[in-house]
């Protein structure tokens, strides 16, 4: 069994910057990623990272945020800079492995000011 628990979520300002963590027990993962899902909207693909470091990111994130992940230590992170009101959503870990899906619970990310 996959538990994924996330943190580092909460509240910033417009421009501001947080950083997100997943860490990862049970099994290490192959491809790891961060969907994030806003009220009234379905849920979208953040950014995804593959075992070996290829990373992929939705146009409205590029150049904004940057997806890693420590391997040894199971754990991805998602470093968010330049936040706008719009990122503000429910940010979910996702980590996949023989075919099946693996989802945290969801970290709150509000930018407002």
């Amino acid at each position: 069994q996959v538990h994924l628990v996330e943190s580092g979520g909460g509240l910033v300002q417009p421009g501001g910057s947080l950083r997100l963590s997943c860490a990862a027990s049970g099994r290490t993962l192959n491809n790891m990623g961060w969907h994030r899902q806003a009220p009234g909207k379905q849920r979208e693909l953040v950014a995804g990272i593959t075992r070996t470091g290829t990373t992929n990111y939705a146009d409205s994130v590029k150049g904004r945020f940057t997806i890693s992940r420590d391997n040894p230590k199971n754990t991805v992170y998602l470093e968010m800079g330049s936040l706008k009101p719009e990122d503000t959503a429910v940010y979910y870990c996702v980590g996949n492995l023989f075919g099946s899906l693996y989802w945290g619970q969801g970290t709150q990310v509000t930018v407002s000011s």
